[in-house]
């Protein structure tokens, strides 16, 4: 017997032009090399391109195949990461946002992306993620995963929530706060950058907390082992009978998947054995993180010698 067709999945920013235009040239690249293309119900009457089949959007429409490529930004890609994790299929992408750290590849340079894709010149990735355990009076009551980020943030803009921060089952410290985020490395250029977190590079495995606008001396960015659980705590009604309904918080994982806590909520963040895979299409991930800083933040490096031979 033969060997199966490649199959790729394509998804896109629909609500971008220059997404579904970029979704589009790829389609059709990978169709004129012989690479079957899959998209999804919901983007189909979109892209308007014949020769892909259609799947409902969900992890099935992943399962089986080679890799997903997605034009759009780092939203698009958490996005498609919903879709990729579950049936372990490396992710690629093409910016088509604004500061993206997670897509692969510039518009300018789709084409020859595109065919080192066909070429399988590529290596794949292996980005580790979060999951979140939510439980209150004792008993769980939800849980969640997260690529880049989990934060506990206040539901009311007007009122702070009052968290204990607790590090392998022992208490660190109490905050008046906004908000707490647990990040991956990967996450460290996302919501925690903002927040004055480090940035850390990918392949260093590690978690980290940063407190978000905290009322305490001592209310600095953190950085623990990959094998170490961080827990908040909600106080409960920040030590006032029965509380507030502005007291209240939001665990947001990822920016995309929100829930509302009780006061006195427990959230226990730890490394989650499924990764997210990305792949990648340039040579040196250290020096080509690196170069990504210099380019998406403006950095200064005029007058840099480098090494001497």
């Amino acid at each position: 017997m033969g060997e199966s067709k490649r199959t790729m999945l394509v998804l896109a920013h629909t609500g971008r032009e220059n997404a579904l235009s970029s979704a589009r040239q790829a389609i059709n690249q990978l169709t004129a090399a012989g690479v079957a293309v899959r998209v999804t119900e919901e983007e189909a009457p979109a892209l308007a391109c014949s020769g892909a089949d259609v799947l409902p959007a969900g992890p099935a429409a992943a399962e089986g195949a080679e890799l997903v490529l997605v034009l759009g930004g780092d939203g698009s890609l958490l996005r498609a990461a919903e879709l990729a994790r579950p049936a372990g299929t490396p992710l690629i992408g093409v910016n088509l946002g604004h500061v993206g750290f997670l897509a692969e590849a510039e518009p300018d340079g789709l084409t020859e992306t595109v065919e080192r894709l066909i070429a399988g010149d590529y290596r794949v990735e292996e980005r580790m993620t979060l999951e979140a355990v939510v439980s209150a009076n004792g008993a769980e009551f939800a849980r969640g995963w997260a690529l880049n980020e989990v934060s506990v943030e206040k539901a009311a803009r007007e009122r702070v929530i009052e968290v204990i921060l607790e590090v392998d089952g022992r208490p660190l410290s109490r905050w008046g706060c906004d908000g707490v985020v647990c990040a991956t490395p990967t996450g460290s250029t996302a919501y925690a950058f903002s927040a004055g977190g480090p940035i850390v590079w990918p392949e260093v495995e590690a978690l980290l907390m940063v407190p978000l606008a905290a009322h305490a001396l001592f209310a600095r960015p953190i950085v623990v082992s990959p094998r170490s659980v961080i827990a908040v705590e909600l106080v409960d009604g920040r030590g006032e009978a029965g509380g507030h309904e502005g007291d209240h918080a939001v665990i947001w994982c990822d920016g995309r998947r929100k829930l509302r806590l009780p006061p006195g909520a427990r959230v226990e963040v730890r490394r989650d054995a499924l990764p997210v895979l990305l792949a990648r299409v340039h040579g040196d991930p250290r020096g080509e993180f690196t170069g990504r800083l210099v380019a998406k933040f403006g950095l200064p490096v005029t007058g840099w010698r480098g090494h001497s031979s």
